[in-house]
């Protein structure tokens, strides 16, 4: 399909850059939309083709039906937690008294639409068990609203509160809670709608229009604030964001004083994450001058850092997170990109290594600094998500919720190897087939990555990976410079100017697929999400040679206009500005995907996207389908599917999750079979 081009130009420090498919960024515009139903019209008409849609479906259908469980919270004797029986379009909310007592309904997202896409996106808990605030999100939009609920006449208190995305709940007693919003839609300009965070106190029983500004920071309007409150109620602390940049600021000050709040620790130096305080002693988990993370104690009566402390000092193993509970400091670690678990003393020693079930992740640590042990959710490839209650004095784990399997996970193995990049730098590649797997170079396999923020990938279950090895496919997944995999070095090495490396990363792992028989180009297929979509993107673009078959989901494509969109502006520290730095736009025109489309041919490629994303808007997928099939030399299919009423994929019903799922493994089978 050819798509109308315009005569778009703009001049980024003297070098003119054709925008031909500006058009399509006008959301909810007549031909875009008309362009969308065509462009969808013609991925479903191939995808009516393939003779494995419909069994895909069925037994993706019951490859999902399994209960999964949310990591429990603890207040009190309650354990709050939320579940999906299965097949259910969200998971419900459920709380119960203890490890073993009878579960009852809190609330049921799935009587709020008959489509399914109203989602819980948050919730805390007043330390009484009282009261329940919680945020719900629509059509998976980022832009949430905070409701609260009398749990115990099990009805909503009349006060909505609006225009938050992300936010927390951090209660005082059970009189109210702070959170932070953004402006009010048309109080600011349209671009500042996601500038300009506040922090407010909203006391129960009063409306939004009577909550009180707490704290913000007109000056530096790109900060965004996350407030809690410490476990013995006397002080508010806030950690302050640029963007997506880890490294962050840390204010507080005594709840219910009138004093300022005290900048203890700035933006930009390093990662501070608060665990708790024992009166004036702060603990933090800190990458300063520890790439792989330790923990430190500041006395906020002398802060100066010549009198901060180490407490836990940094290990081989990265710390991926961390939490202070009863006098002991628990640490999941992540070594080769795997977890490890470990608890310390206040002296720094190791008191025990918690044993896993097996090669695998911790999704998340759950638990308050008073309580007696804490919630640790695990997960693997051939692991469905699991949480185990481990308590701090008998070093007991015990499973909470029920695990089942819909498929035999003794058929299948994993392995991990270390494959050279580009430059030499060693990189771990996960590897998940069945077992006994002939090495012909033949095999069916799909490599996954991402690369970037901070953000480790690690191994996790998907029903759907499972239908690929059923499918006689191989499953990888390489753990590429961006990440966390190895520390802030590894993130610092794939970012901003060094973001190529995480491209030579991903494209050495293809070729070490091919050259060690595992398959061969016309049988790769290649995956990402989001910034694992520029990933793909820009390995489709750099090296279409290399893959059979590219899934390019939610992609960031435009590398010189991300910034505009949304929260796009967000990302600025991890990737860079081309409008206001000439030295940025250097290294990102020469990557971005949607400007390095040459004609030639190019593999069999599927964009994914939704018209409700607003965090990756949709028109990176547009722009570089129109771009890709314009200068589409060969015959393979670029084709794009547009979902509606969804998101980025926060809150995505079970239907359209499975219903998206099948269209990407029946466009895979389809044209390996050819």
């Amino acid at each position: 399909m050819k798509t109308r081009m315009d005569n778009t130009v703009d001049n980024f420090h003297g070098t003119m850059v054709a925008d031909p498919y500006r058009w399509l960024e006008k959301q909810g515009d007549a031909e875009v939309d008309a362009w969308i139903e065509v462009q969808n019209k013609l991925t479903e008409e191939f995808l009516q083709t393939s003779p494995h849609r419909d069994a895909l479906q069925a037994r993706l259908t019951e490859l999902w039906d399994y209960p999964r469980y949310s990591i429990p919270v603890q207040v009190g004797s309650w354990f709050f937690f939320q579940k999906n029986n299965g097949l259910q379009n969200q998971p419900t909310l459920y709380r119960q008294q203890g490890l073993e007592g009878q579960a009852s309904v809190v609330l049921d997202p799935n009587l709020w639409s008959s489509d399914g896409t109203i989602a819980i996106s948050n919730f805390s808990v007043d330390d009484s068990a009282k009261y329940l605030a919680y945020t719900l999100s629509a059509q998976g939009s980022d832009r949430q609203q905070i409701y609260i609920r009398d749990l115990e006449a099990r009805k909503n208190l009349p006060e909505i509160i609006r225009w938050c995305r992300f936010t927390n709940m951090a209660w005082v007693g059970d009189q109210g809670f702070y959170y932070s919003r953004y402006p009010q839609p048309g109080t600011v300009a349209k671009e500042d709608e996601t500038n300009y965070c506040q922090v407010y106190w909203h006391q129960l029983g009063t409306s939004q229009e009577e909550d009180v500004l707490i704290y913000d920071r007109p000056d530096a309007k790109e900060l965004s604030f996350s407030p809690s409150v410490t476990m013995d109620q006397a002080y508010l602390v806030i950690h302050a964001f640029l963007g997506t940049d880890s490294r962050n600021g840390f204010y507080y000050k005594k709840l219910g004083s009138d004093e300022s709040f005290i900048r203890l620790l700035e933006h930009g130096e390093a990662k501070y994450s608060f665990l708790g305080n024992e009166g004036s002693l702060f603990y933090f988990f800190t990458d300063l001058d520890a790439p792989q993370g330790r923990i430190i104690c500041i006395n906020i009566e002398q802060p100066a850092e010549e009198g901060w402390q180490e407490v836990v000092p940094e290990q081989k193993e990265v710390i991926s997170t961390a939490r202070f509970i009863d006098g002991q400091f628990v640490i999941a670690f992540m070594h080769n990109a795997h977890a490890l678990l470990r608890v310390y003393g206040m002296n720094g020693e190791m008191v025990s290594e918690v044993p896993l079930p097996t090669l695998g992740s911790i999704e998340g640590l759950s638990g308050k600094q008073n309580h007696k042990g804490l919630f640790v959710a695990f997960t693997s490839f051939l692991y469905p998500s699991v949480s185990f209650y481990y308590d701090l004095h008998t070093r007991k784990l015990t499973p909470f919720g029920k695990q089942e399997l819909k498929f035999d996970a003794d058929r299948y193995e994993t392995n991990q190897v270390f494959y050279p990049s580009k430059d030499g730098t060693e990189v771990s590649l996960f590897l998940v087939h069945k077992k006994g797997l002939k090495k012909d170079g033949n095999n069916p396999t799909l490599l996954y990555g991402y690369g970037g923020f901070n953000i480790a990938i690690t191994p996790s279950f998907s029903p759907s990976r499972i239908l690929w090895l059923e499918q006689g496919g191989v499953y990888a997944v390489a753990n590429l410079r961006g990440g966390s995999e190895f520390g802030e070095e590894w993130h610092l090495s794939g970012m901003r100017e060094n973001k190529q490396n995480v491209f030579d990363d991903f494209i050495a792992a293809g070729e070490w697929l091919v050259a060690n028989d595992y398959t061969n180009p016309q049988k790769l297929a290649i995956e990402g999400r989001s910034n694992g979509g520029l990933l793909v993107s820009a390995c489709l673009v750099q090296r279409p040679d290399l893959f059979g078959a590219v899934i390019c989901s939610v992609p960031v494509t435009d590398m010189l206009r991300f910034h505009k969109f949304t929260v796009g502006r967000y990302w600025v520290p991890e990737y860079g500005n081309a409008e206001e730095s000439a030295e940025d736009f250097a290294f990102l025109y020469h990557y971005s995907p949607l400007h390095n489309v040459q004609p030639r041919e190019y593999p069999p490629t599927l964009v994914v996207t939704a018209d409700g994303d607003d965090r990756v808007v949709p028109a990176h997928a547009y722009k570089f389908t129109a771009t890709l099939q314009a200068a589409q030399a060969g015959d393979a299919p670029i084709l794009i599917r547009v979902d509606t009423k969804s998101g980025h994929g926060h809150g995505k019903p079970t239907r359209k999750i499975i219903e998206e799922h099948t269209d990407v493994y029946a466009f895979l089978l389809k044209v390996f079979s050819t």
